[in-house]
Formats: C-alpha cells, sequence, structure tokens
C-alpha cells in the first residue's frame, strides 16, 4: 500500500516544540506531533470501496491485516507524519477556550488517484496534548453511528466529511452514555474519517482570542491558497474567501433543513471552513417533525441547537469567525457583507429546496406560505417528516385525499384531529399543482430530493447492537441500503418505516450525548 503524501498543514505551519504526548496548553503553535496509541487486536468492520479508491487503495489492499494494523493506529505508511491540532471555539453559546483534538490524529494528507487532496484522520486513536482529562479513545456505537452517517450524508447529497474504514480495537472502552453515574465498558472502535482539510471555525478563534495576530495570517494565508484557490491572485482574497465560507454555510445548513438532519452539537468548533458536515455526535434524524427536537441530552433544556434554530445558530458562529478574523480586514464590510451573503444563500437555497420537496417546477413567492403550513400541521398531527414527503409524492391532485397521510403519523388522536386542516391544504396544494406541471415531472423532482431512507438512530442502533455481538450483517444491509436514498429498494420496507415504540425512549435513539 503506497500514497502519496504531501503534509501542507504540517510542513507550512508552526508546531508545538514539545514533543512529549501530555496534556497541556500550547501557544504559538497550531499543531502537535503526536503518534497513535497501539491497540491489541484490530479488525475491519466496515469500509468503504469509494471512498478508499478515491485516495488510491485497492481492493487487495484493505483486505490485508496490514491495512487494519494502519487504520486502527498500530502502523504507519511511509509519507504519515501524525498530528493534532491546535483550535478553539464557543460552546453552547459560551467561549470554551483551547480545545484542540482531543481524540482524533491525522496521519496526513494524500493526493488521491483522484488527484484531488484528502486529509486521514484516526478518531479514536488514543490521547493527544489536547486530551484534557479524556482518554483519547471511541466506543463502537459512536463510531459506527459517524461510519454509516458519513457516507450516508454523502449519498444524501449534503455536503460531508467522508468515512474510510470502521475498526474494532479488541479493547474495552469504559463510558458513561448519559452522564447518569453509570459509566460501564463498551468494545472500543476507530474511525478513519476523510475530508480535504478539517479546519474549523475555531482554528481561527484561538489565535485571536490570544492575540497572536500573525499567526491568525499565517494559518488564514495558508488556508486560502490550498483550500481556496480559486480566489488567489484577486484584489479582494480575503472578502470573496470570507464570503465563500459564508455561503458554503448557508448551502450546507439549507441541505440539513431538506433532509431533516439535527447535528446535535453545532459549537464554533464543530463547523467547517469548507462547509462540510463535521464530527458526527448526538446526531438524530427527525421522525415526527417538531422544529423545537434535539437529541442531544446536554442541550435539553436550552435547545440552543434543536432542529429549528440551527440556521440561526449557523449565523451566530459565523459572526464568531468574523470576529477572530476582524484584526485581518482593514474594512469591515466585507464581513458584515459575508453575514448578508449568509442569509441570503440560505434562504434562496431553502425556498428552493421546498418547492423541490413539494414538486413545485416553478416556484412562486407565495409557496413559502405554503410550506410553512404544511410543516404547521406535521408537528401537530405528528407527522413522520420523511414520511409524509413521501406520501404526498403519490397524491392523486384530482382527488386529494389525506388517508395516505395517516400511516406517517405517530398520534392517531392528533392526526384526526388535525384532518380538516389538513384536508384545507391538500386541497391548496393540489389547486397549485395544476398550475404548474405535469404528475410524472413532479414525481421525478420530489424523489430526487425528498429520501426514503436515512440513517434514523434506532436503524443505527440495531445495527450497533448486532455488531457488539459479533454480527456485522445488519451493518452491511444497512450500508447497503443507505447508499441509494432516494431509490426504492426491494426488500428494503423496513429501513422506511417510522420510529418503532421499542426506540422512543430507548437511549441511542431518541436520546444522546457527547459521550463517546
Amino acid at each position: 500500500m503506497q500514497l502519496h503524501f504531501d503534509n501542507a498543514f504540517r510542513r507550512a505551519l508552526p508546531g508545538d516544540p514539545e514533543t512529549a504526548n501530555y496534556t497541556r496548553p500550547v501557544s504559538a503553535a497550531l499543531w502537535s506531533e503526536v503518534q497513535p496509541t497501539p491497540v491489541p487486536s484490530p479488525r475491519l468492520l466496515a469500509l468503504s470501496p469509494a471512498v478508499a479508491s478515491a485516495i488510491g487503495i485497492t481492493a487487495e489492499d484493505t483486505a490485508s491485516a496490514r491495512f487494519a494494523e494502519v487504520f486502527a493506529g498500530n502502523a504507519l505508511l511511509d509519507g504519515m507524519q501524525p498530528i493534532a491540532s491546535n483550535y478553539g471555539g464557543h460552546q453552547f453559546g459560551h467561549w470554551a477556550g483551547q480545545l484542540g483534538d482531543g481524540r482524533a490524529i491525522s496521519l496526513g494528507e494524500v493526493i488521491g488517484a483522484d488527484g484531488r487532496r484528502h486529509e486521514l484522520q484516526l478518531k479514536g486513536a488514543g490521547p493527544t496534548p489536547y486530551s484534557r482529562r479524556a482518554d483519547g479513545r471511541a466506543v463502537l456505537r459512536s463510531s459506527l453511528r459517524e461510519f454509516i452517517c458519513s457516507e450516508a450524508m454523502h449519498a444524501l447529497g449534503v455536503p460531508t466529511t467522508r468515512a474510510l474504514s470502521l475498526i474494532a480495537t479488541g479493547d474495552a472502552v469504559v463510558r458513561d452514555i448519559l452522564y447518569a453515574g453509570d459509566p460501564k465498558p463498551e468494545p472500543g472502535a476507530i474511525v478513519c474519517r476523510v475530508a480535504p482539510s478539517f479546519l474549523r471555525f475555531g482554528h481561527f478563534e484561538l489565535p485571536a482570542s490570544r492575540g497572536e495576530y500573525a499567526l491568525l495570517r499565517q494559518l488564514w494565508d495558508f488556508m486560502c491558497v490550498r483550500d481556496f484557490p480559486e480566489y488567489e491572485g484577486a484584489a479582494d482574497r480575503d472578502a470573496q474567501v470570507f464570503r465563500a465560507i459564508c455561503e458554503r454555510t448557508g448551502l450546507l445548513l439549507a441541505h440539513w433543513m431538506r433532509v431533516g438532519f439535527v447535528h446535535g452539537v453545532m459549537n464554533t468548533d464543530n463547523l467547517s471552513v469548507l462547509g462540510l458536515t463535521l464530527d458526527y455526535g448526538p446526531y438524530g434524524w427527525l421522525e415526527d417533525f417538531d422544529p423545537a427536537w434535539t437529541p442531544n441530552i446536554t442541550d435539553a433544556e436550552g435547545r440552543r441547537y434543536a432542529f429549528g434554530r440551527q440556521p440561526q445558530i449557523a449565523h451566530w458562529n459565523l459572526s464568531c469567525l468574523a470576529g477572530a478574523l476582524s484584526s485581518l480586514f482593514a474594512d469591515q464590510e466585507p464581513l458584515r457583507d459575508g453575514l448578508r451573503a449568509y442569509a441570503e444563500t440560505f434562504n434562496r437555497a431553502h425556498a428552493e429546496f421546498n418547492a423541490g420537496k413539494l414538486g413545485l417546477l416553478a416556484p412562486r413567492d407565495a409557496d413559502t406560505a405554503l410550506a410553512q403550513r404544511l410543516y404547521a400541521l406535521m408537528h401537530a398531527a405528528q407527522l413522520d417528516f420523511t414520511l409524509t414527503f413521501r406520501a404526498l409524492m403519490g397524491l392523486d391532485a384530482a382527488a386529494p385525499s389525506v388517508d395516505p397521510l395517516r400511516a406517517a403519523s405517530y398520534a392517531a388522536a392528533a392526526f384526526e384531529a388535525q384532518r380538516p386542516a389538513l384536508a384545507a391544504w391538500l386541497t391548496d396544494y393540489a389547486q397549485r399543482l395544476d398550475s404548474d406541471a405535469a404528475p410524472a415531472a413532479r414525481r421525478e423532482r420530489m424523489a430526487a430530493v425528498n429520501p426514503l431512507y436515512v440513517p434514523r438512530n434506532w436503524l443505527a442502533q440495531q445495527a450497533i447492537d448486532a455488531a457488539e455481538q459479533g454480527d456485522l450483517a445488519p451493518l452491511q444491509r444497512l450500508q447497503t441500503v443507505l447508499e441509494r436514498p432516494y431509490d426504492e429498494q426491494p426488500d428494503a420496507e423496513a429501513y422506511a418505516q417510522k420510529r418503532p415504540d421499542w426506540a422512543r425512549h430507548r437511549a441511542g435513539c431518541s436520546m444522546l450525548s457527547c459521550s463517546s
């Protein structure tokens, strides 16, 4: 297995002169050298062949014992120079100071067979100088969730980091899953995640907070050259790059709202400057539509990162990034312009996606109100987010009926209470469709933006339960189904169902934490 590494981040930016691996503040440096901690019995559990191929890893490579050794952190390939990066962040609205890669170790940056840059990062490979009081490890349950969701989001067309591999470590990791004072040993695992860059808003916030303005400028210039080369040479390069970050974030958030994804912990250290979905922790997928829902028990009281607040929080996070970058701009107007561009991009994309979800080929301003009426009714009738839009695909505009929506409701009484209002909405919707496009064209557009299969938490939990018992078949089947989320697949009905009653209050299904 031979890969071509170009470790630009490590080569171009100042590192920590201390090489011993112990927890400490790290100043005037953007990374620390650190070696992964070996594990006793690495075993490959899951693989993304598409990611492997893009990197330049063959099927013969992935079938070898050496592959598991390398991507569990037990061995290094030529050119790998492991580091943990240094960043800060606002967590739940409060400045948290230095955070850094506490259990993520970047092996290096590969120029892949596809000609693109792929940073390879092991999550759960042991402690780093940024681990604070933690052990740097990860458990199978959280690692499997990250692997599955990373690849599912890519198939859904949502910008995201990817996942190459999921490897069992053969050791036990102690975690208190819901912070309930009941820690237990769980199987350990490591996921290798892949992205062109893992730079976060927090990478810029930390040096700015410390007054390390020369370092801030050095990092910004590096990022512009490596990650935004299309703007190099422009007189207003910095303004254009910040605007691009804002626009990419706006499009990302519109995609999240389109598919019903809730990130769960939108701290500034968990947002990517490339507009990628980053850090799959206590995420969730809308079951019954509720804009106030969050899967993260840490956020259960304030609901700062609830589904419906995500666009607002992304704007707040971008404002924090703008504040961190303010010393780089003599005129602050480009930063304000970027923030406006975020709102414009999100609003435009969100409206376009809503029109697509309803199958409207020629959107009108009034369609926004039509969509908002539906969302309000979905909440009141406790309708499943994903299944409602798939049911609407089969609507007969000549004789609209409420009955097909009944199966998408989680509460019969709530549904019946809303039946008249749903019928009125369907009548208005049918009239709108009658003036727009042929039924076949409508259904085609709806099928392109409304997935049938999403990685619902309870589906992932079933795969976790089986994998912990040594049965990988459910994980493999789930991975296969999620590769084609918009297409009806034979014998896959079980993956397109409402949340079952057993999952309503089970940890890992409706309640999660950052514990992993």
